[in-house]
């Protein structure tokens, strides 16, 4: 994928998760989009104690990614970067 593509994934995920802080300190949209997604599905955003299993916020994210108004493609490119992230989790 190219970096304007990973820029413009970024910003639609943005658009789903309004009070997530992403950092962008001299690291590439890439980068910071791969950095959130994996900490989504690590639930690091969670108190340890009230963390859930990485499948069950795969399935939350993804359906939340459903749900949302992106387009189409858009919800297939960011549910196909969780897979993928999923999948090197494990």
């Amino acid at each position: 994928m190219s970096t304007n593509t990973y820029q413009f994934l970024l910003e639609e995920y943005r658009t789903i998760w309004k009070n997530r802080i992403l950092l962008s300190e001299n690291s590439s949209a890439e980068e910071i989009l791969m950095e959130t997604i994996k900490r989504e599905l690590l639930d690091e955003n969670s108190h340890p104690r009230a963390r859930k299993p990485i499948h069950d916020k795969y399935v939350s994210a993804s359906k939340r990614i459903i749900q949302s108004d992106l387009s189409s493609d858009t919800k297939v490119e960011l549910i196909r970067l969780h897979v993928e992230l999923l999948q090197q989790l494990k």
